[in-house]
């Protein structure tokens, strides 16, 4: 029925909402516990790394692909309160309208496949399981290992070289 971001961003789909007839305390009762699952995620996925600095910076935000758009669609929403310069969707499969709906909300769109049949993103990929905490959490970890590397080699290049 929808989808929320950090900042207080939520994303309904009304279609869905009439057509269900759920409530505003349905929603409420959503959004509550979803909001307290964004908040661990981001207290574990971050640590005790500060968010990112986006302002004025070219952000390309990949998912896994474009069913409604909805979660994309409140991540955009939520980046746009950080004042990037550039904002880019990148997605490998996509339905073609809801593709297209993006080219109005961000500044570039790059749908790898926008099939005729496409009917969910997972019937798309041969494994569609979700990446667990632990995988995102070593995963961020590695970037942020090799984010602190490159500053280095970039402040030091008299002291440190780097092959790999």
């Amino acid at each position: 029925m929808g989808a929320i971001a950090t900042g207080g961003v939520r994303v309904l789909n009304q279609d869905v909402i009439r057509k269900l007839q759920i409530t505003d305390e349905m929603i409420e009762a959503a959004a509550e516990e979803q909001e307290r699952e964004l908040l661990r995620r981001e207290l574990e996925y971050r640590g005790e790394r500060e968010p990112l600095e986006l302002n004025g910076k070219t952000v390309i935000l990949v998912d896994d692909g474009l069913a409604t758009g909805a979660s994309m669609r409140a991540a955009v929403q939520a980046l746009k309160l950080h004042s990037p310069s550039k904002i880019v969707v990148a997605v490998p499969v996509g339905a073609e309208e809801t593709c297209r709906l993006f080219e109005a909300e961000v500044d570039e769109v790059v749908c790898g496949e926008t099939p005729d049949d496409f009917r969910a993103v997972g019937a798309w990929y041969q494994d569609f399981t979700q990446t667990t905490d632990e995988e995102v959490c070593r995963l961020i970890d590695e970037i942020a290992h090799e984010h602190k590397v490159h500053d280095l080699l970039k402040k030091h290049p008299e002291r440190y070289s780097y092959f790999g």
